[in-house]
């Protein structure tokens, strides 16, 4: 222990460790203190003459340099400096020269400077006795011809720089040589030199010191032992820690864990780096964790410390002789408290069960609520879940006993999906003899306790079981999800090598946990059924085409609700006189009832659009319908509910809260119905829009220049509320290439956003776009607007205008007189002919001259003839009076009667519309010149019977 520690001894002079034992101990070579200080002094020295050794070579160097670039330097100095040239040109060179040599010598410390002829013949030297005497040529002659070098003497160690004097047109005056020797230069190495040494001296005295203190710590801690006793000593405590089967800790003063022997690394599941590291850090229960970094002492303990029960005792260091800290010894009790554990078991499977109460069948869709059951069971139950529903319960229909037993795929949870064999949304067929397809075929769990010995499931997919078997997968159980004795599909529950494998007492919690995921399955399946059927519902009861029509060119877009269909609705419906209708509407709430009440509104509407009613009629018999609807299903409601058989109980609780029709509550149940729509006529002769809102959010208008308004439609309340207000028309008078925006107000309003908001949003997403088409125009808006899960329907109808040519439009006014039925009809087939419609001028005439005549005959001023022509020709006559004519069949003997019998024969289609001042009867005929196909009395069979027409 106190090796671990390092507890330092006592200093007597009894002791071993006084003064003379510790330096007899410090040079001994047998302890691990002197060998370590003999090895740090000998590599000392070693550095210290390494040191020294490189700085006298390194000075030598430094000497020959300077020796070699000193008389460059001098040299070059000397050659250009002022009146050099002009002595070497003067009567006595070597008077002039002599004294300046001599001088700039002295000055820069070389060893000579030398003047000389051409020819070699000197003029200055240090030595006068060689003034006037040639020098020895060889090394010279490059100065000679004018090129300086550098050069070393074979006569001695120097150097001699020669270089050339020259005139300015480069004549060669007379070389000019300067020399040093070499031993001048190092002489300074030589005056440097106790310098070093004495630095060296104390740098081994440093290190020699350093050196005694280290090995002096080294010996208090291994206390002077020699190197195989403390091998000795380490193997012993070594293998005594290791082999004992409790776990050991020591733990420094602050908490650092300092050894840990192998039982208390396997007990603890201690990282490999876990040494030195705060006991606070190494991932250990709280409470085990708690208890060690506090420090103080504990018997028998009992804690967790993962999967096992460990009794822990913690004891102090310090009083035993070392230094402060802490031995704590562990051991396993995981046996004693099987029994705990047990029911530790129990109890979290309890809350397992609990939980999937909660987090499965949150919503009433089939994948979601298979991918909840896989995330419940990974990883508290199994390590891979797999979730296959047969087919017929996506499209929400009841799986028949011995059908077809194909599987898709809808959730994969516990390994990545792109890994699985097969990913969600593929179709599974499990071959016979499998565990799979005999849960399916049984309806009870199947478990595999080992994958490998599963023959019957390996030759399904040699190759993808193979790579289950690879991934570690080794058990299985396959669990059938049945409610109410219809198996729906199949949960396989999966366990890696890494974990258990499942036993038999798994089966029994495996298929209780299926069977709370199949009752949210089965809910699903029938909220889908019904829902598929509201959805097919509505959209049988919507415009699946729009009509053929010259007046706008219409775009709609209709999105249902992401909780249920809705009764939102449009409709484009042709009007007399090339007129168009718009029609958008909303009925109250959701599911069937809405949608029903839906069909029934939009029929009425279009009942009401062939009496030719203006808006504010239209809305005012609609609203006495949707009265008279919520009057009936009212009565209904009280006398019909309670009227449900058992068989008719839905998976929903509460039933449906009152609905006879047994439609459940969520998809509309009865209750007063409410609806808000919005009528408007446009004529493309005038270009107006006349129109009227019955609670319903008036339009939206883009001009052709791209500015967008919202008219002021006078409010009215929604339908159904017994006309308390009276409903109102507004006028509008658009050019063409305006766009006529009429929605619904799930476009514009929802929880998040207010209605204000919406449609300042809506104004921003038209003005975007001026040249945009009606069906750009849907597009952009949606893109736009639509939240991600819309809560309400949203219905959207985009129409841009168009206006009739004046050039197909012919008007006459018409006196009260006979006489003027014939130019009128002139007239009239002039314009044919210019229309080049001359194949229908025939009946164009009869039914003119049966309409004109009728109207002086029986109406009032005034009298006025239109034709129209669009994609058919339409025939107007208007008079004062609102007296409708009667189609009716004449007798053999009536004189009249069969004017307006030739006229239903003769055209497509026939009508009246009344008018704030009179009528207007307009019949509508086919520009290739096509009739009817004639009935038992065509208009050939009362032309033969009627002789008695009136020339007009």
């Amino acid at each position: 222990m106190t090796e671990i520690f390092g507890r330092e001894g006592d200093d007597s002079p009894a002791s071993p460790r006084s003064p003379g034992r510790r330096l007899r101990s410090l040079l001994n070579g047998h302890s691990v203190a002197g060998r370590v200080w003999v090895l740090q002094l000998a590599l000392a020295v070693l550095l210290v003459v390494a040191a020294v050794l490189a700085l006298v070579f390194q000075a030598q160097a430094a000497g020959t340099r300077e020796a070699r670039q000193l008389p460059v330097v001098g040299a070059e100095s000397f050659a250009p400096a002022p009146g050099t040239r002009a002595a070497m040109r003067s009567a006595d060179p070597s008077a002039l020269l002599q004294p300046q040599a001599e001088a700039a010598r002295k000055a820069s410390g070389v060893d000579h400077i030398v003047g000389f002829r051409p020819d070699g013949i000197r003029w200055p030297h240090p030595d006068p006795r060689l003034i006037g005497k040639p020098v020895v040529v060889g090394g010279y002659q490059r100065a000679l011809q004018g090129e300086p070098s550098t050069f070393t003497s074979a006569l001695g160690p120097a150097v001699r720089t020669p270089v050339p004097v020259l005139e300015r047109s480069g004549e060669l005056v007379g070389p000019v040589s300067v020399g040093i020797r070499v031993q001048r230069a190092n002489a300074q190495v030589v005056d440097q030199l106790p310098l070093l040494l004495g630095s060296a001296a104390g740098a081994l005295l440093l290190v020699t010191g350093g050196a005694a203190l280290v090995s002096r710590r080294l010996r208090r801690q291994t206390r002077g032992l020699h190197p195989a006793e403390m091998r000795r000593r380490y193997d012993h405590h070594d293998a005594v820690l290791h082999a004992v089967r409790e776990g050991v800790l020591i733990l420094s003063s602050d908490g650092r864990l300092l050894l840990a022997n192998n039982e208390a690394r396997r007990l603890l599941e201690l990282p490999a780096d876990a040494e030195r590291r705060p006991v606070t850090d190494l991932g250990l229960e709280p409470q085990l964790s708690a208890l060690l970094s506090s420090g103080r002492a504990a018997t028998d303990e009992v804690l967790p410390a993962g999967d096992r029960l460990l009794a822990v005792n913690v004891r102090p260091t310090a009083p035993h002789g070392g230094a402060a800290g802490t031995v704590v010894t562990l051991r396993d009790t995981t046996e004693l408290g099987a029994l705990a554990g047990r029911a530790g078991v129990d109890q979290e499977r309890l809350k397992l069960i609990y939980d999937a109460g909660l987090r499965i069948g949150t919503t009433l869709d089939v994948g979601r609520t298979a991918e909840e059951l896989a995330a419940v069971a990974v990883p508290r139950f199994a390590d891979v879940v797999t979730v296959e529903l047969l087919e017929p319960v996506l499209r929400g229909d009841e799986p028949a006993a011995g059908a077809s037993a194909e599987l898709r795929r809808m959730a994969v949870d516990g390994v990545p999906e792109e890994s699985a064999i097969y990913r969600v949304g593929e179709v599974l067929r499990y071959a016979p003899g499998t565990p799979m397809a005999t849960g399916l075929t049984s309806g009870r769990p199947v478990l595999v306790g080992d994958l490998r010995g599963s023959d019957a499931w390996r030759r399904q997919d040699p190759e993808g079981t193979q790579r289950v078997l690879d991934s570690g997968i080794r058990s299985l159980i396959a669990v059938p999800l049945q409610a109410r004795g219809v198996v729906l599909g199949l949960a396989n529950y999966w366990r890696s090598a890494a974990s258990d494998a499942f036993e038999e007492e798994d089966l029994a919690f495996a298929e209780e946990l299926t069977a709370r995921a199949a009752v949210a399955v089965d809910n699903a399946r029938r909220y889908t059924r019904e829902h598929t059927t509201a959805v097919t519902l509505q959209r049988s009861l919507l415009p699946q085409t729009l009509p053929e029509q010259s007046a706008l060119e219409v775009a709609h877009r209709y999105l249902p609700a992401h909780a249920g269909v809705g009764g939102d609705w449009f409709d484009v419906i042709p009007l007399p006189g090339a007129r168009v209708a718009l029609v958008v509407g909303d009925v109250v709430g959701h599911g069937l009832h809405a949608a029903a009440t839906m069909g029934r509104l939009r029929t009425a509407v279009h009942n009401f659009s062939a009496l030719d009613l203006p808006p504010d009629e239209l809305l005012n018999h609609l609203d006495e319908l949707v009265t008279h609807i919520d009057t009936d299903e009212a009565r209904a409601a009280g006398l019909g509910s309670g009227g449900r058989g058992a068989d008719d109980e839905g998976p929903w609780s509460g039933g449906t809260d009152g609905d006879t029709d047994g439609v459940p509550a969520h998809l509309g149940g009865t209750g007063i119905t409410g609806a808000t729509c919005l009528y408007a006529i446009y004529d493309p002769v005038t270009g107006r829009v006349t129109l009227a809102t019955a609670g319903h959010p008036g339009p939206a208008v883009i001009r052709p220049a791209g500015t967008v308004s919202f008219p002021e439609v006078p409010v009215s309340p929604p339908l159904g509320l017994g006309g308390s207000v009276p409903v109102e028309i507004t006028e509008l008078t658009l050019s063409e290439g305006s766009r006529l925006v009429l929605y619904t107000d799930g476009l514009v309003e929802n929880r998040d956003r207010d209605i204000a908001t919406g449609l300042e949003q809506l104004r921003t997403a038209l003005a975007a776009g001026v040249d945009r088409t009606p069906e750009e125009t849907c597009s952009a808006v949606l893109d736009a607007m639509l939240p991600d899960h819309p809560s309400d329907d949203i219905a959207l109808l985009v129409a841009r205008t168009q206006l009739l040519e004046p050039a197909r439009v012919a008007e006459w006014e018409v006196p009260s007189d006979p006489a003027a039925v014939a130019p009128v009809r002139a007239a009239c087939l002039r314009m044919l002919e210019s229309w080049g419609l001359a194949a229908i001028d025939f009946t164009t005439e009869l039914i003119l001259s049966e309409l004109i005549t009728n109207a002086i005959r029986y109406g009032a001023q005034p009298i006025r003839v239109r034709l129209l022509y669009d994609r058919a020709l339409i025939c107007e006559v208007s008079d004062g009076t609102s007296a409708s004519p009667h189609l009716r069949r004449a007798a053999t003997t009536d004189e009249g009667g069969r004017g307006l019998f030739l006229v239903a024969q003769f055209a497509q289609r026939w009508g009246t519309r009344y008018t704030p001042g009179g009528k207007v009867i307009w019949t509508e005929q086919s520009l290739d010149g096509g009739r009817p196909e004639p009935g038992p009395d065509s208009a050939e069979d009362v032309l033969d019977q009627w002789d008695d027409v009136p020339a007009l």
